[in-house]
């Protein structure tokens, strides 16, 4: 079942076509990737998809419902949570109120109840704290919870952006280089959780340099070059495609860009 339907996607600043005609199928309990040389748009086609951009042509459904003009915030409360290439966290706060923040979507409480510490309010804590240890349990990282985000190895903070986004309970999940900055003795394991995601009921559009991992991780790959759709199609046909080669793989699918 196709759970986001791209269509014609583009996004112009000034005179230059970012993100071009882009159409992209992501189906449910499946990994995407999507990737492309530095500037080829993923970051740019992440941000029309999540609302951080407004496209100037092309529409986005999630789950039928048109979301091309959606703002970040109603994307995440109807199921698309998102990381980013740059870890962002609160460095001052410690891993679990870090994992708390991404509960705030799902905050039925006013003012008035945080201030009075009403039952619904005490009720949405219990909740808030179990759905985020949840979340550190599941991307391993329980043991850090009480540590302060910026004390702890890039590894760390890297799983607690998932366990971030995890929190918001989404549907799909959104991947902008999840593996950057992540020893390549350590991305195994990271691209482990990646892959154990679908299972969870989480469907995964990842974007990520780091082609081994790509190559082990994705169902479908939409290979990008100067905004527009260079090749789609399995990791097999992506690596054998010339034009594919010639613009991006080159002779390694170890190369990084």
């Amino acid at each position: 079942m196709t759970l986001l339907e791209v269509r014609g996607l583009g996004k112009r600043f000034g005179g230059l076509d970012a993100v071009k005609s882009v159409d992209l199928d992501v189906d449910e309990g499946r990994i995407t990737a999507v990737i492309g040389p530095n500037g080829a748009g993923k970051s740019t086609l992440f941000n029309l998809i999540h609302g951080f951009y407004h496209p100037t042509a092309g529409t986005v459904t999630f789950r039928g419902d048109d979301i091309t003009h959606s703002s970040p915030h109603r994307t995440v409360a109807g199921g698309i949570a998102r990381t980013f290439q740059t870890t962002n966290l609160f460095e001052d706060s410690t891993v679990l109120e870090n994992v708390l923040a991404g509960r705030i979507v799902r905050s039925k409480s006013t003012i008035f109840d945080a201030v009075f510490h009403t039952p619904r309010h005490r009720r949405e804590s219990r909740v808030n704290e179990d759905k985020a240890m949840e979340a550190l349990e599941y991307c391993g990282i329980a043991e850090h919870r009480h540590d302060l985000a910026s004390n702890v190895p890039q590894e760390v903070q890297k799983r607690t952006a998932v366990a971030m986004a995890l929190a918001t309970e989404p549907e799909l999940l959104l991947l902008d280089e999840p593996a950057g900055g992540i020893p390549e003795e350590e991305t195994a394991d990271f691209g482990d959780l990646i892959r154990s995601l679908p299972g969870q009921g989480v469907s995964v559009l990842l974007v990520e340099h780091k082609m081994t991992m790509i190559m082990g991780l994705a169902d479908t790959i939409l290979v990008l070059d100067h905004g527009q759709k260079l090749a789609l199609g399995t990791p097999a046909e992506i690596q054998s495609n010339p034009d594919v080669i010639r613009a991006y793989l080159g002779s390694s699918t170890d190369e990084e860009n």
